[in-house]
């Protein structure tokens, strides 16, 4: 997943032309926006077929991998739905659709496992009372 994220931003958002200075002073800035362009179909094809668990645990390692809480990474991630920009220009729509679906299931997976957590409350809930705070309930016969 961090490969896919990496070469899709290496495309400009407002030409679709890939740029890597590095590449370009090397071997010519044509040359590294094809050589950027294939890579960037190879890796898509490759993460879109992957299966569900696969994508799931690549997903979760790069949530991991990121400096965000896992809560503000799938809450953006749902919302703002970034994953899209990595999608090539040239795709079959098919596969594109799959790609989609697919990271939407794997995000609604980590986020099912977030809130399971045993040491997690449910999002929304209040945590437990602490000791301190218990009061034996008042039994009646």
């Amino acid at each position: 997943m961090e490969r896919l994220i990496y070469v899709a931003s290496t495309r400009d958002y407002n030409s679709c032309v890939y740029q890597h200075e590095g590449l370009a002073r090397r071997f010519g800035a044509g040359a590294a926006a094809s050589a950027l362009e294939y890579a960037h179909s190879e890796i898509f094809q490759a993460v879109s077929l992957m299966s569900l668990r696969r994508l799931t645990e690549e997903l979760r390692r790069y949530m991991e991998s990121s400096r965000e809480s896992p809560e503000a990474f799938l809450n953006a991630w749902q919302k703002l739905e970034p994953y899209r920009v990595a999608v090539p220009l040239r795709v079959d729509p098919t596969i594109a659709e799959l790609f989609i679906s697919n990271i939407k299931i794997a995000l609604a997976v980590l986020r099912h496992r977030l809130a399971a957590t045993p040491d997690r409350p449910p999002q929304g809930a209040l945590p437990p009372p602490s000791p301190a705070q218990r009061s034996p309930l008042p039994f009646r016969s």
